[in-house]
């Protein structure tokens, strides 16, 4: 095994300012890490080549232990509250050096990565994990450095991942004993207790979104993305569940990326370098590209194998409903390297709509769709996060406010900014419930979106005859190929038609009720947006 050992720290690691007693590995290659990860016990192996590994008690996000230290930098720019958790300087700085004495007495696993396919707003981060395999993700999931940008390389941002370690509350200022900490003044980021891989990219989103907006006038967006023949972009934003990385795995079209990217005036460039999707039930009927791409190098977590194999059962959800796989997007053929384009030209807005009332697709005036940008509505699916065990009604502004540091209005008029500069048609999709709620409805057929996205794309729905939503206001297609007319109109496939009309009034109630902590700040267009 050709291991690269730093026989020296002084250069990734001088700032840190200990000395590591055990072995500092350095950029090692996927399959030296798929090596580490196999000796070290971490993982197996799967019947593709991929490499399997559990996170442990945390098989997802903990955003009630995710803080933003409270400082000069960010006391009066961050939205504080229950998202944006203010986190103390100087308990920071103590729980670093704790981290740091941890660190000396075990080996590390050092990466140098790119976050940001443009060069021009790119951030330099290094990750020292103490887990192999995690290394592995942040080699698939953040863009790789050519030699001659390592030899020259020096970290904007800095992320220290030991899941090993746990704080104490009553020392540490924690709620619990694992944590992720964002210092946006020192650019680190400290993540211990959790094995729980999207911390890591998670953290590094939260960054973005600070300071590509605040600083450089870039839309950062939680989003994905893929792009026609003709250079015809389209962006997805939807929250996790709500069908981004399936969707924009298009056969049709090429990817530039499935969660996280940027766009700045005529341009549109992913975060990252590759994909974290959802393998929950994954097929390669339904989604090959996701299927295929799942081979030596991929990472999947927390799934299960057929007893006696080494094939994966897709289908088991023993750990999790958030099984997740992680691969590089050369995994994908038809992936876009590196992942810049221009600007969209078409958004879709996608809700996982839990009450069942939502049409399947509906065209968005200006005024609806910053409405329902800042409302970002969806239900929150089984897996997710810890705790949701079935969809739970939810709105999270800009469709992530959970990485959100700045007030969602912040990026509401970027928004607003960057579409009137592109002529842009905006759709509201349902991937969620029809038929009747969650519980007596069924969920959307992915044929059925996938055709009616394709007509939007196409320009099949231009001409098409559309009707007016009663509730909510939506222009609503009568007609699209491949898809039922009766599927069109929510409330046909309803067998109580009163039910129906009782339950879009309950969520056109709730849409007001979640709007009102943004009324001080809204114009009369915006307000014109809302359910009628």
């Amino acid at each position: 095994m050709q291991d690269l050992v730093l026989e020296s720290i002084q250069s990734p690691l001088s700032f840190l300012n200990f000395e590591a007693k055990e072995k500092v590995y350095y950029n090692l290659s996927p399959a030296e890490l798929v090596e580490h990860s196999l000796a070290r016990k971490e993982g197996v192996l799967t019947s593709t080549g991929a490499l399997m590994a559990d996170t442990g008690k945390f098989t997802g996000r903990s955003p009630k232990d995710r803080y933003i230290v409270f400082d000069e930098t960010t006391k009066d720019s961050v939205w504080w509250g229950d998202i944006n958790i203010p986190f103390d300087e100087e308990k920071f700085d103590a729980l670093f050096s704790k981290m740091k004495y941890f660190l000396e007495y075990h080996e590390v696993y050092v990466r140098d990565v790119f976050a940001g396919a443009d060069p021009r707003h790119r951030l330099s981060i290094r990750v020292l994990n103490t887990l192999a395999w995690h290394n592995l993700f942040c080699h698939n999931m953040f863009i790789q450095p050519d030699k001659a940008e390592l030899t020259e390389f020096t970290p904007d941002f800095t992320i220290i991942c030991v899941p090993q370690f746990e704080a104490s509350p009553e020392l540490d200022g924690t709620r619990n004993g694992n944590f992720s900490i964002i210092n946006l003044s020192k650019r680190i980021i400290l993540i211990g207790g959790t094995g729980y891989a999207g911390e890591m990219k998670k953290g590094i989103f939260s960054a973005l979104n600070f300071i590509l907006p605040f600083q450089k006038n870039v839309l950062s967006m939680h989003c994905s993305a893929n792009v026609g023949e003709d250079g015809d972009s389209a962006i997805f934003f939807g929250l996790s569940g709500t069908g981004k990385t399936t969707l924009s795995a298009d056969p049709k079209r090429k990817l530039i990326g499935d969660d996280e990217h940027g766009w700045d005036g005529d341009s549109l460039f992913n975060f990252e370098g590759g994909c974290y999707a959802k393998v929950i039930d994954l097929s390669e009927e339904k989604e090959p590209e996701i299927f295929r791409a799942i081979k030596f190098g991929a990472i999947v977590e927390n799934t299960r194998f057929f007893p006696g194999t080494r094939e994966i059962n897709f289908q088991d959800a023993q750990v999790t409903e958030n099984t997740r796989t992680a691969y590089p997007l050369s995994h994908i053929p038809t992936s876009v390297i590196p992942s810049v384009t221009q600007a969209p030209k078409n958004i879709f807005f996608l809700t996982a709509d839990a009450f069942g009332v939502i049409p399947p697709i509906s065209k968005l005036n200006k005024s609806q769709t910053m409405y329902h940008f800042i409302s970002g509505y969806t239900a929150k699916v089984a897996g997710t996060e810890m705790g949701i065990s079935e969809p739970k009604l939810t709105f999270s502004a800009c469709f992530g406010a959970a990485f959100l540091p700045l007030h969602p209005t912040a990026y509401a008029k970027l928004f607003g900014e960057k579409m009137e500069y592109n002529d842009v048609n905006v759709w509201l999709v349902n991937t969620g419930w029809t038929g009747g709620p969650y519980g007596i409805g069924n969920r959307m057929k992915l044929s059925y979106t996938r055709a009616m996205i394709s007509a939007a794309l196409e320009g099949k729905l231009d001409y098409a005859p559309y009707r007016k939503d009663e509730f909510f206001g939506f222009a609503v297609p009568k007609i699209c190929p491949g898809v039922p007319s009766d599927i069109l109109d929510p409330k046909k496939t309803w067998k109580d038609q009163d039910a129906y009309d009782f339950q879009a009034k309950e969520l056109a109630q709730a849409f007001k009720i979640n709007f009102e902590k943004f009324k001080d700040f809204a114009d009369e267009e915006l307000l014109m947006g809302g359910p009628l």
